[in-house]
């Protein structure tokens, strides 16, 4: 072989590492975040750890008592995870941490929400989900424990049935 006939081998070369770098940076950028690997404490005291949670759809609401928008949109919630509960979604209220235990107890107690509802006293979970600071925030997480959607502030709820019938199919 002359040189000349290998000369097109080194750009080729080149061309399938710049290729390759692009997926890689591509799948990288448009693929969604793992979820945090947190373990939340109930209002009775249980753990709900990663494990429970994981091969499942799960939605993660920080929000508080004194918020607002995140008491006006719990109806919506709880006949959200009514609608889909059968279909597998799990569910977490996790109360910011400045919300007094006792307040969110009785709000529990009163609306007689039906999915599990978690103290973030020490702000850890927030803080691993972000820095979480503005309620509500929720996150809904895949069966393969990838953050699916974040929405800051009350969801659209037709938009986010959609995306949870999708998931739960998937």
């Amino acid at each position: 072989m002359s040189t000349s006939s290998k000369a097109w081998i080194k750009p080729a070369i080149a061309a399938a590492v710049i290729a390759g770098l692009g997926l890689v940076a591509w799948t990288s950028l448009n693929s969604a975040p793992a979820a945090p690997q947190v373990t939340f404490t109930g209002i009775k005291g249980e753990r709900i750890t990663p494990a429970d949670l994981q091969g499942k759809v799960v939605m993660v609401n920080f929000w508080a008592t004194s918020c607002a928008t995140c008491v006006a949109e719990m109806p919506e919630m709880v006949d959200t995870y009514n609608k889909f509960k059968g279909q597998g979604l799990e569910f977490i209220a996790v109360a910011m941490k400045y919300d007094p235990p006792n307040y969110v107890v009785n709000f529990t107690e009163t609306r007689q929400l039906p999915f599990k509802v978690a103290l973030d006293i020490t702000g850890e979970a927030a803080k691993a989900y972000g820095d979480v600071s503005l309620t509500p925030t929720t996150f809904v997480i895949g069966k393969d424990g990838r953050i699916i959607k974040r929405y800051v502030g009350k969801p659209e709820f037709a938009a986010l049935h959609e995306l949870l019938a999708k998931a739960l199919k998937g």
